[in-house]
């Protein structure tokens, strides 16, 4: 059994461009079946001074793939790498 990745997006309320990125990856998801956890960067005092205005975020694990716009070349690159 393949193990499928795991993504999270680190947004926040009211932010128009991580609404766009999270349309965008549910869209991307049915294609590519990953899982995605969805962070409000402004529920954790950590996650807001780490990222700040620099939202949204996509990230595996700790390694963050792409900011502002969804990078779907670099999606896939890492989706390689399972």
């Amino acid at each position: 059994m393949t193990k499928k990745p795991i993504l999270t997006l680190y947004t926040r309320v009211g932010c128009h461009l991580c609404e766009e990125m999270k349309q965008q990856l549910q869209l991307f998801q049915k294609q590519y079946g990953f899982s995605l956890n969805v962070v409000d960067i402004d529920a954790d005092s950590y996650l807001k001074l780490r990222y700040g205005e620099r939202v949204p975020v996509l990230a595996a694990g700790e390694r963050e793939i792409c900011h502002y716009h969804l990078n779907k070349d670099l999606v896939l690159e890492y989706f390689r790498t399972f």
